[in-house]
């Protein structure tokens, strides 16, 4: 089985709401890119494929990073003069500033305010903000429910903890032929946030399910990680096992209604980089392609100039272009099956032109050979594809030099690769061309 028999499968697979599913379990967990809630969502997707968990002690020297303090979180609110909870974090996980330090007091409002964060262009919405390399504390809540809160003293508590501990990551290794990898790498620190990127964890989940049925050319290794921190820590622990990484894809972003949006690699025209852009181009769909820039998701540590991996960002809508990113209204209506279900196909189809992107050499190099008499034109498919298949084959044949590769013929050809992949694989069995 490959990669195309499993598309095939997608129509009457629910994976759309299963992806929903695990979303839905994940989304009240707080997670922090340390601490229990990480842990708990490893401890999910455990369920789902055999992760690997890593923990990584506090203190740890990840090139110029040091693993932070591990924080967990219990409880937390801001009651006001008669113990009413005006913010309470079991209401929202957002409600506390992601590493707060722990707090037990009374303040007058004037000082609490400088502890409130909230969006006055969004009145009902609770902002996400974090402190995890500045010791600090605060609450955010809806603009509403600042603007409601009375001249008096309130009673702020968050029983947390900052201490000595680990970060942790997961990882699931999925051999293939080769030893040469392809990287899925995702961010799983974030709290109650559903596009952003319980979506991204979602998608990488089930695209590793549906990889390790398969008879594989690559080898995959699939992350999931805290942000920033944790691709740091990851790369600064395996520097010697990088070489093996032929190419990768970030995930994120992956199940709002917005278009297919790819950023490149810092190479810009790696061969993941064509891969994707020829399947975003042929998909028939609306896309946007955005060249490397040093910001956004670990993309940019993989791709910084000591490592510079061919990985690339395939997501929806990017980060900071929906209004409801890193909100409360990124949450279970956001994201959607289809979207979910439509995203795994274009990873799949981006993965199924990396499996089959072989260079090829014609055994008849001396003008074409006869392909009548050897009944190809009746085994390439009915009248409306017929021709597109035939120019495919003769394409095939003729760029089969052993320099080109089948993703070179079908942008040359401006052909889809699986058109390509088709008639290669037909003039295979009648041996007018083998792998090189």
């Amino acid at each position: 089985m490959n990669i195309n028999d499993i598309k095939e499968t997608l129509g009457t697979c629910d994976f759309g709401i299963d992806m929903m599913q695990l979303i839905s379990k994940l989304f009240p967990i707080c997670r922090s890119i340390t601490g229990r809630g990480f842990r708990e969502t490893l401890n999910v997707l455990k369920e789902q494929v055999p992760l690997l968990v890593h923990e990584v002690p506090t203190g740890t020297r990840v090139f110029d990073w040091t693993v932070p303090k591990e924080w967990n979180i219990n409880d937390a609110y801001v009651k006001n003069s008669v113990g009413d909870r005006v913010i309470d974090f079991q209401k929202s996980n957002l409600h506390v500033v992601s590493y707060s330090l722990p707090v037990q007091k009374t303040v007058s409002l004037n000082e609490l305010k400088a502890h409130l964060f909230t969006l006055p262009e969004y009145p009902e919405w609770i902002p996400y903000r974090t402190s995890y390399y500045k010791e600090d504390w605060g609450f955010c809540l809806s603009h509403n429910q600042f603007l409601a809160l009375k001249d008096e003293n309130y009673e702020v508590c968050i029983d947390a903890s900052l201490q000595e501990g680990n970060l942790s990551y997961g990882e699931y290794y999925l051999p293939g032929e080769a030893e040469e990898e392809v990287l899925i790498s995702c961010h799983a620190c974030h709290p109650s946030l559903c596009n952003d990127n319980l979506s991204g964890i979602a998608l990488s989940v089930f695209l590793a399910k549906c990889l390790r049925s398969l008879s594989l050319r690559y080898s995959y290794r699939f992350l999931f990680i805290p942000g920033t921190i944790g691709s740091i820590t990851w790369l600064a622990l395996n520097e010697n096992a990088v070489s093996h990484i032929q190419h990768g894809l970030v995930v994120a972003c992956v199940g709002d209604p917005g278009k297919m949006t790819y950023k490149k690699s810092r190479q810009g025209n790696a061969e993941i980089d064509r891969a994707v852009m020829h399947v975003l181009n042929k998909s028939g769909e609306p896309y946007e392609a955005i060249d490397f820039f040093p910001y956004g998701y670990d993309e940019r540590q993989y791709c910084s100039p000591g490592f510079n991996l061919a990985v690339g960002c395939l997501m929806r809508t990017p980060h900071g272009r929906y209004p409801e990113y890193h909100t409360s209204a990124d949450d279970l209506n956001l994201v959607r099956e289809e979207y979910l279900e439509n995203s795994l196909i274009n990873y799949l189809n981006t993965l199924g032109v990396l499996e089959g992107n072989w260079k090829y050499i014609t055994t008849n190099p001396k003008c074409e050979p006869q392909l009548g008499k050897r009944g190809l034109y009746e085994a390439i498919g009915g009248q409306k594809e017929r021709a597109a298949n035939q120019m495919a084959l003769l394409w095939v044949l003729n760029l089969s030099d052993g320099q080109l590769t089948l993703l070179d013929i079908a942008e040359r050809s401006d052909l889809p690769f699986e058109t390509i992949q088709f008639a290669a694989n037909i003039l295979e069995r009648h041996a007018l061309i083998q792998k090189c």
